[in-house]
């Protein structure tokens, strides 16, 4: 089994970053040839993904949607506790499943991956 690292700085609008980084994370948890174990770390304005019942995207889909898919197939899904603080987001509740995470459990995740992806 890999251990993957996806590393997302984009904001969820604006442009297309987090929908193909979705997109991808979908795609690697869905190989039949080989399970991963994939860490998704939300950091910058990519924080704001995590929050729920945002409009629906009318290209690509719900990226809340996206992300509990994620989720129920045992992505772990983390938005920076720095970044998240600095938005005034870290109080507000959560799509379900997705946490708040600290630059330590980063730095782990960075040093026990085998790939590491950012967009």
């Amino acid at each position: 089994m890999q251990k993957i690292l996806m590393i997302v700085h984009a904001p969820p609008y604006g442009s297309e970053r987090v929908l193909s980084a979705l997109r991808l994370a979908t795609a690697l948890l869905g190989q039949e040839d080989e399970r991963v174990d994939l860490t998704m770390f939300m950091m910058s304005d990519g924080v704001v993904v995590g929050l729920p019942n945002q409009p629906v995207a009318e290209a690509g889909g719900g990226l809340q949607q996206m992300i509990e898919h994620l989720v129920a197939q045992g992505a772990a899904v983390r938005l920076c506790r720095t970044c998240a603080v600095a938005r005034g987001l870290a109080e507000l509740p959560l799509i379900p499943g997705v946490a708040i995470g600290t630059l330590s459990e980063l730095a782990a995740a960075a040093i026990e991956a085998d790939k590491v992806i950012t967009f």
